[in-house]
């Protein structure tokens, strides 16, 4: 929970209000009972966004390839500029 300064964007959070899908890497190096509350605060930032678990980055292509999920108007709600 950095602070940015004035006027700043906190890339991080960008990038997970707009995604269509959140890749929660190494969760192997996380104890079970702390993951959670990671999503949790992951969804409030993103709530429609999809959260898969996965260790080395391993995640099945089928599920990040050719989804068709981007939506302008969305993004556009999210933020008009």
């Amino acid at each position: 929970d950095e602070e940015k300064p004035e006027g700043a964007e906190n890339e991080a959070v960008e990038q997970v209000a707009f995604a269509d899908r959140i890749l929660l890497n190494k969760t192997d190096l996380v104890p079970e009972a702390e993951l959670p509350a990671i999503e949790e605060r992951l969804r409030k930032l993103n709530p429609s966004a999809t959260i898969f678990r996965c260790e080395k980055g391993q995640v099945d292509p089928k599920d990040l390839i050719g989804i068709s999920s981007f939506d302008l108007r969305k993004t556009l709600d999210m933020d008009p500029e």
